[in-house]
């Protein structure tokens, strides 16, 4: 009998909201947020209507909030928002994860938010590594203890996501997989799965 691999995004799909924008306005306030948005509107646009690639807006938007601050505080944040913010995770998504754990299925996270801070929803952080649980988000680089702004890895977006199931998962034909999803960033997951659920927990 085939392992079962379970594969849910996170933004949009597990959340009522994206979590990004949300760690952002916790992180650095309302005031700090709203101004740089505001610097960053026109490539936000632009990012919308397709003609500037969102991997690079996300990039500059991150940079610009995080760049420079230690590793340490930023993990300490994002732990502290995961705690505060645990009403932001649908009952649904959290009891379809609970019945994959259940049935002993493995449960991949993929997502094209920083993992620093979807770990800790899960009760997980870099030193913890769970058999039957795992995050596979976008990754950032840290250079002498400090966040530098840049990615460690591509935006875990379309292809993105597949690309991650596999360094992961590699032997397809040992598995059953399914996969939960809900824009356009999964439908590339959702199509190499062997069941693919779009908007499931709405």
């Amino acid at each position: 009998m085939k392992q079962k691999v379970c594969a849910f995004d996170f933004d949009g799909t597990l959340t009522t909201r994206d979590t990004l924008i949300e760690f952002i306005r916790y992180a650095r306030g309302n005031a700090r947020f709203l101004w740089g948005f505001m610097l960053f509107s026109p490539l936000l646009v632009l990012m919308k209507l397709h003609l500037y690639p969102n991997y690079k807006a996300k990039k500059k938007v991150f940079s610009y909030f995080f760049k420079g601050e230690k590793i340490a505080d930023f993990n300490d944040i994002c732990g502290h928002f995961a705690d505060d913010k645990r009403d932001l995770l649908r009952q649904k998504g959290k009891a379809e994860i609970a019945k994959a754990l259940k049935d002993n299925a493995k449960v991949l996270i993929v997502s094209a938010s920083i993992d620093n801070w979807v770990m800790p929803f899960f009760n997980m952080d870099a030193s913890h590594i769970d058999a039957n649980i795992l995050v596979l988000g976008t990754k950032i680089e840290v250079v002498d203890g400090k966040i530098t702004g840049r990615f460690l890895t591509p935006n875990c977006y379309g292809q993105e996501k597949v690309n991650r199931i596999k360094e992961v998962m590699p032997e397809r034909d040992s598995y059953e997989l399914i996969a939960f999803g809900d824009s356009r960033g999964d439908k590339e997951m959702l199509e190499y799965a062997d069941q693919g659920y779009y908007k499931p927990f709405r």
